[in-house]
């Protein structure tokens, strides 16, 4: 891997991958930190990510990765934290020709920043919309800022099964409800993990509607999501995935400028405030 102030190439991989806002964020942060580093895109499938893997040379020093690749990006870890473990999901690399690839998941800590922007820092009960790989980090980010009972919602209750199973290792009760069927009781928030443009009929929008609190929708593209539209309607607080992505992006600066994701970085407000004006177009 490069030295850190010299010249090194990163990107982020996925597919479909055209809509990412990462360049944009990561190339603010590295013009602020005054590194000579170059960030891109590339459409990479699972079936092909293996070879493109192992294709990169010593200019690169770490990657982000999208759907489908996180979970391929967690068998080629050589190494991985504990949020990666817990949810099966690497979202980072950063690249080493001697120790190997370290995979680290920064979609957990995005959320939890997230959560505080929406103001709902430790919610108690929770509402959870979807059961696919974003829903695992979602339990995660949630059982770390103390909730005490997530209820999921999904079209196939089987697919709930290993939430329910992550739940009981971190001490979330975990609760499965069919797409569709309104929770038991109220939410402090709920967390949409559904992929943009995800069309939802009528009654399915009302029932998670209903009771569900304040929504933190991870998509943004295309955005407004159908249930951010149904959401603002009750005039209920609504974030896009946008706020997650910002947050989750610092991690990934922290980790590839350091190699951890709790070193703050030189001038760190100074950093974010260009991340967030890149992502925004303040």
């Amino acid at each position: 891997m490069t030295d850190a102030a010299g010249p090194a190439t990163l990107a982020v991989w996925g597919s479909p991958v055209a809509h990412s806002r990462s360049p944009e964020l990561h190339s603010a942060a590295y013009a602020v930190l005054g590194l000579p580093w170059s960030y891109t895109r590339r459409e990479v499938d699972a079936d092909g990510f293996d070879a493109a893997l192992a294709g990169l040379g010593p200019e690169w020093r770490g990657l982000s990765l999208t759907m489908p690749l996180k979970e391929r990006a967690f068998a080629a870890a050589a190494r991985r934290d504990r949020r990666a473990e817990l949810t099966g999901a690497v979202n980072t690399l950063r690249l080493s020709p001697d120790a190997g690839p370290h995979g680290v998941n920064t979609d957990v800590g995005g959320l939890v920043g997230a959560l505080g922007e929406l103001g709902v820092s430790s919610p108690e009960v929770a509402r959870l919309v979807g059961a696919g790989a974003t829903a695992s980090s979602a339990i995660v980010a949630l059982g770390e800022r103390g909730t005490r009972r997530v209820d999921v919602c999904a079209r196939r209750l089987a697919a709930i099964a290993p939430l329910v199973d992550l739940g009981d290792r971190i001490g979330v009760d975990v609760h499965p409800y069919p797409l569709g069927t309104t929770p038991h009781g109220t939410a402090d928030v709920s967390i949409s993990t559904l992929p943009g443009g995800t069309v939802l009929s009528p009654e399915i929008v009302s029932s998670l509607v209903d009771g569900g609190g304040a929504l933190l929708d991870v998509a943004y593209s295309p955005w407004p999501s159908a249930l951010a539209e149904a959401w603002s309607a009750t005039d209920a607080r609504v974030m896009s995935g946008l706020s997650m992505l910002l947050h989750q992006a610092l991690l990934q600066v922290r980790f590839f400028v350091a190699g951890d994701v709790e070193a703050v970085l030189p001038d760190e407000h100074a950093v974010f405030a260009a991340m967030r004006s890149a992502l925004m177009g303040d």
